[in-house]
């Protein structure tokens, strides 16, 4: 018997991307029934950040939650009212400084409540092979888990934002038993190993993209194969398409005490 059940998608591209929630996450709904949906924002409008109007098409779809990562800001003039707003649903990454100095908007650690279910979602991001200078992660997590313990919630998540498989692997193994699911985004492509840990922590290294399919992660070939060819950035892909068939990708969740008891895999391809 579950506690809670959840459904989570990674990261969501541009037009294309909204299109396939706003078709297939009511099947979705029905089908298994969530208590939470949660998709990952930061490539929403134009590939790069999310704007409040295109938040607010993907709530009108179903999702409650939002998470973000190393675009989170790209759209900072539209979107930080909307993330500074009480209660909002748009996360970003809690381990960026800040400081007396300089506050960014928004919050990466929330607790969400619906119906009696009590939801800690927490949104990271890797110092590793992204442009950013950030708090360390893994010291980051600590601190926020030391303040909020397991048994205070029905489920904690947590959204990882990074490039490296190894360190999704080894942030699983450091949250271990003191998380429900630690999950990763940013690399847009689903990894085939879902699992749950001996502990109970469902983990997965990235929990893949929703956009158009035959694209170099959301962006057309066009642009990009004369980057890798040429060795220069002076090419360009373009990002906000509707090009051929798309993906849906995510998890579904079952929670119990905290624990995860289910954890399967979503990856659903339109066929035009």
């Amino acid at each position: 018997m579950y506690d809670m059940k959840l459904l989570v998608f990674g990261d969501i591209y541009g037009r294309k991307g909204r299109q396939l929630i706003a078709q297939y996450l009511p099947e979705l709904r029905t089908k298994y029934d969530p208590d939470f949906v949660i998709a990952n924002s930061e490539n929403l409008t134009n590939g790069k950040g999310p704007i409040p109007e295109h938040l607010h098409e993907l709530q009108r779809s179903g999702v409650d939650i939002f998470t973000g990562g190393n675009h989170s800001f790209a759209n900072m003039d539209f979107c930080a009212d909307y993330m500074n707003t009480p209660n909002s649903p748009q996360l970003r990454p809690a381990n960026f400084y800040d400081s007396k100095h300089y506050q960014l908007p928004g919050r990466g650690v929330w607790l969400f409540e619906k119906n009696g279910k009590k939801l800690l979602v927490i949104n990271l991001i890797s110092g590793n092979f992204l442009k950013d200078d950030v708090y360390n992660p893994f010291l980051k997590i600590d601190e926020i888990l030391t303040e909020h313990p397991l048994e205070k919630y029905d489920g904690i998540i947590v959204d990882f934002h990074r490039e490296s498989t190894a360190e999704s692997y080894c942030m699983a193994e450091w949250v271990s038993g003191r998380v429900s699911l630690q999950y990763g985004t940013h690399t847009h492509v689903q990894t085939n190993d879902d699992r749950i840990l001996a502990s109970g922590t469902g983990a997965m290294t990235d929990i893949g993209m929703t956009g158009a399919l035959n694209s170099s992660i959301g962006q057309e070939f066009k642009g990009w194969i004369p980057t890798f060819v040429s060795g220069t950035g002076h090419f360009s892909g373009k990002k906000e398409t509707d090009m051929g068939p798309g993906v849906v990708c995510g998890v579904f969740v079952e929670i119990q005490k905290g624990k995860c008891i289910h954890l399967e895999k979503i990856r659903i391809i339109e066929w035009v």
